[in-house]
């Protein structure tokens, strides 16, 4: 029984079915039917505003601007983004991802949906993952982003979508991060334009209710024309005084006390208008000067509020990131995969290992059964 089967090993039907089948149909799989597939690369980086406008003077700027330092964590969130399947849905709406990799495009093999896998969105992006390589180059910190697809004009298109899908969303995370800086400095802004539109507003009503412009200012002219008139009456009460020494029956002394009398009615008004009554300039000094400094300290909150709102926006703006690209998406015009020749040595070598390793216990084997009569 252990010669039959050794005899039976030393034939070459086993090496036939197990190399030589799997070798031959990789042969014609490869040399007749696999489709061209052609790979575009792009390269690109995240950077900060404060990056870009940074001199090239320093070796802390030279390595700024490798991408070692700021908007590396950026990148890694890009590339996260187009490792998903949110990339997936964007491209699928945007170009037509499926379309361009339907079996009527390619090999029955290559080609989505594949033989043993149904048409459903998992198995669509398990496949995304096959043809989209996005990954973080160590050595430069650039980003490389590759596709692979059976037109070249496809593929560049795809890797083009792909970036410009990552620009839109590096300008949504910089709208997203400046509105939650800016939104609190602007809520401070709308209540100091609230509370100052409400002081000029109460002190416009003050000043219509009292017929007051700014008492104190009509205070000082109250006093002014008060103290005109306490001159001139004084001037004529000494003229008065002379004229009842030297002449005391001077006919214009009387018109002189008539005219002194009515000098002081009139200080009298205005000295009421200015002070003693609650109609008087005085009593309304107090609720104006209120109101005034009220809106006062009101424009000038508004002020900083408004300068604090300035510069949050400055500081948000110099937060600000941006995808620079360094490598344009290409449109290849070589057929880089699959590689023939090297796919067919690769099965031809997986075969013939597996053969080997059968072969060897199928040997050991033999070797330590018992032999038949």
């Amino acid at each position: 029984m252990k010669r039959f089967f050794v005899s039976k090993l030393k034939t070459k039907h086993w090496f036939a079915i197990v190399v030589g089948i799997p070798t031959l149909l990789s042969v014609l799989y490869y040399g007749l039917i696999a489709s061209d597939q052609y790979y575009s690369q792009s390269r690109f980086i995240v950077k900060s505003v404060d990056q870009k406008s940074s001199q090239m003077s320093t070796l802390a700027n030279l390595v700024q601007t490798t991408g070692l330092s700021g908007g590396q964590e950026q990148t890694n969130e890009i590339l996260d983004y187009i490792r998903s399947r949110n990339a997936l849905n964007d491209v699928q709406k945007r170009i037509g991802f499926r379309q361009r990799y339907e079996i009527t495009e390619a090999d029955f093999l290559s080609g989505y949906p594949s033989p043993f896998r149904e048409a459903k969105f998992e198995n669509l992006y398990r496949y995304y993952g096959d043809v989209v390589d996005a990954h973080l180059d160590k050595d430069t910190g650039n980003a490389v982003l590759m596709v692979r697809a059976f037109s070249a004009r496809d593929a560049q298109q795809i890797n083009a979508a792909l970036l410009n899908l990552s620009e839109d969303l590096v300008n949504r995370l910089n709208a997203r991060a400046e509105q939650r800086a800016v939104s609190e400095a602007m809520k401070q802004v709308e209540a100091a334009s609230h509370r100052a539109a409400e002081a000029r507003l109460a002190l416009g009503e003050y000043r219509n209710a009292e017929d007051l412009v700014d008492p104190a200012k009509q205070a000082v002219g109250v006093f002014d024309i008060t103290s005109k008139l306490i001159t001139e009456e004084a001037g004529l009460k000494s003229q008065l005084q002379l004229m009842e020494r030297t002449a005391p029956a001077h006919p214009a002394i009387p018109a002189l006390r008539s005219r002194i009398a009515a000098m002081n009615a009139q200080i009298a008004a205005q000295t009421g208008r200015a002070v003693g009554t609650q109609e008087g300039i005085a009593s309304k000094i107090g609720g104006y000067e209120n109101l005034a400094l009220e809106q006062d300290l009101a424009e000038k909150n508004l002020a900083i509020a408004t300068g604090a709102l300035e510069q949050a926006r400055n500081e948000a703006a110099k937060q600000k990131f941006y995808l620079e690209r360094i490598v344009e998406p290409d449109a290849p015009d070589l057929a880089l995969y699959p590689a023939r020749f090297r796919s067919i040595l690769v099965v031809f070598g997986a075969a013939l290992c597996l053969f080997l390793v059968g072969w060897m216990l199928t040997v050991g084997i033999l070797e330590h059964a018992p032999e038949d009569d």
